[in-house]
């Protein structure tokens, strides 16, 4: 028996709602967390999560129910076209984050912390990432690699962390290029041994990339937190993709595991298109697309300009 047995009904009405996470209402879906995240994984519900860079892409996201928007450092290639992750600063990723808060309301926010803003110390590590929070509005953080002491420090400053193992692209110089990961026993026993080492440093979810997936179907089993998947098969707790590669909006062949579901690409482009033809035929703006004068402010100024060709014509 429940105490709410011996309470009045609107004592249990209001402590219901008061129980509810903030920002959600028995109507609306409930804000995505990092705790919220692990009950999917006990339920057994997939985790769906994808990038965005600005105001506009990100709310159509979150207006789409997705749980995570990852403002990826992928965006110096998808929006900057560089050839990797690389060049990106911490102030890039900082301006981004912010638009990109603006337009998330349920979805959990979680942002890349670029290369550099951590490698050179944890005390680095820390305070970079406390401007994610503090300056960008991120409500978490994505670190690559198995830094054990950064994940540590991180979630003792109140900062939850994102674990990132596998295809790193921050590593992509020290890997040879953008190769797929843990393709022997030994080495997948490695990548296992690097998860529960985030795991017990707190992380509250990790990003497989890029491995075989019996690899990351062995570490999905045996985490207690939720594994996300990008190239690494169907069994993880859930799956992201870059906004961009499964729009359509990239300009290379796509990885293996990317699944084109809009030709966004080529929608833009023919619209565009559209648009020239009609600017170079005058059919754009037509007279309903365009601001008219009054009936008294037209006759008035064809009164002026009959009175400024009187006096050209006068002078001629």
């Amino acid at each position: 028996m429940s105490l709410t047995t011996f309470l009045p009904r609107s004592v249990e009405r209001t402590i219901q709602k008061e129980a509810m996470p903030a920002g959600s209402t028995p109507d609306a879906p409930a804000k995505v967390t990092a705790v919220s995240l692990q009950e999917k994984k006990k339920l057994g519900q997939p985790i769906v999560a994808v990038t965005a860079y600005d105001y506009a892409t990100a709310r159509i996201v979150d207006e789409a129910g997705l749980d995570v928007v990852l403002v990826g450092d992928s965006l110096a290639m998808v929006m900057q076209g560089q050839e990797n992750t690389l060049s990106i600063t911490l102030d890039e990723m900082l301006l981004y984050t912010r638009g990109v808060r603006r337009a998330v309301r349920r979805a959990l926010l979680v942002a890349d912390m670029p290369f550099g803003s951590y490698h050179t110390g944890a005390a680095d590590g820390v305070a970079n990432a406390i401007r994610f929070l503090k300056e960008a509005g991120a409500e978490a953080v994505k670190i690559e690699g198995t830094r054990v002491e950064l994940v540590e420090r991180l979630v003792g400053a109140e900062i939850p962390v994102m674990g990132h193992i596998g295809l790193t692209p921050q590593s992509v110089h020290r890997m040879g290029g953008f190769k797929v990961q843990a393709k022997t026993l030994a080495a997948v026993e490695l990548l296992r041994e690097d998860a529960l080492a985030l795991e017990r440093a707190g992380c509250f979810s990790l990003v497989l990339e890029g491995i075989p997936r019996e690899a990351a179907r062995l570490i999905t089993d045996e985490l207690k937190i939720p594994t996300i998947g990008i190239g690494a098969g169907p069994d993880c707790d859930g799956q992201i993709l870059v906004l961009h590669d499964m729009m359509t909006m990239t300009f290379s062949p796509p990885a293996k595991f990317v699944r084109r579901y809009a030709d966004v690409g080529a929608v833009l482009r023919e619209a565009l298109q559209a648009y020239k033809h009609d600017v170079e035929g005058r059919t754009f703006p037509s007279e309903s697309e365009s601001y008219h004068l009054s009936q008294e402010a037209k006759l008035l100024l064809a009164g002026v300009r009959e009175r400024d060709e009187a006096a050209v014509a006068g002078g001629a």
